[in-house]
């Protein structure tokens, strides 16, 4: 019963995402209400807030991808004896292969960080979203009491992902292919991720 009740709330919250994209997409951001996104998936206001705290968070649906939580369960769990860096290249290389959504860009993909990159107050929700990453992956690199260096090297893994997928997007910008962003995007992942492992590995000499 309880299986039923979380699968019909993950229902709920996709479809009330859903048509709020639609909306935002046909209408753009400011321009579309909570009550009217409430009025079209058929909800009242009050249940699009028990699902979703704030306006930007129904186009930016995907929080746990955004504050990079699968970076922070694969330090945690890494293998003994791997460096963190080393775990996330790998888990990188396994997000590639298997297509997932947080390591795949298409003209949709594009499409959709434009739209948030044109909105001043949803680009404001996102560097929260990076912040909240951040602080997270800090605490998984050194405890809860991060030094500067653990705090320098998760801004840095934070940073080298927004730059990848802001690059990824100029791809098509410029009329290149999906191919061509893919590949532009895992480049400068590598590129990061080297650089922090060199930071850190320095440190730990």
């Amino acid at each position: 019963m309880g299986e039923r009740r979380e699968s019909k709330k993950r229902e709920t919250r996709q479809r009330i995402s859903d048509v709020a994209t639609e909306l935002f997409f046909a209408r753009g951001f400011d321009a579309v209400t909570v009550d009217e996104v409430a009025a079209a998936a058929n909800v009242s206001k009050m249940t699009v807030f028990n699902y979703f705290a704030r306006k930007e968070d129904l186009m930016l649906d995907r929080q746990d991808d955004l504050k990079l939580v699968f970076f922070r369960e694969a330090i945690r769990a890494r293998p003994q004896g791997q460096s963190p860096i080393a775990e996330l290249r790998a888990l990188m290389g396994k997000m590639r292969e298997q297509k997932h959504p947080f390591a795949r860009f298409d003209r949709h993909t594009a499409d959709f960080w434009r739209f948030v990159a044109a909105s001043p107050s949803l680009e404001a929700r996102l560097r929260e979203l990076n912040d909240e990453a951040a602080e997270g992956l800090a605490l998984e690199l050194a405890g809860p009491t991060p030094d500067g260096l653990a705090r320098l090297a998760a801004g840095m893994i934070v940073l080298t992902v927004r730059t990848a997928r802001q690059e990824a997007v100029r791809v098509f910008e410029r009329g290149g292919s999906a191919k061509k962003a893919n590949a532009v995007f895992f480049a400068l992942i590598d590129q990061g991720f080297a650089a922090v492992q060199g930071m850190t590995a320095a440190d730990a000499q």
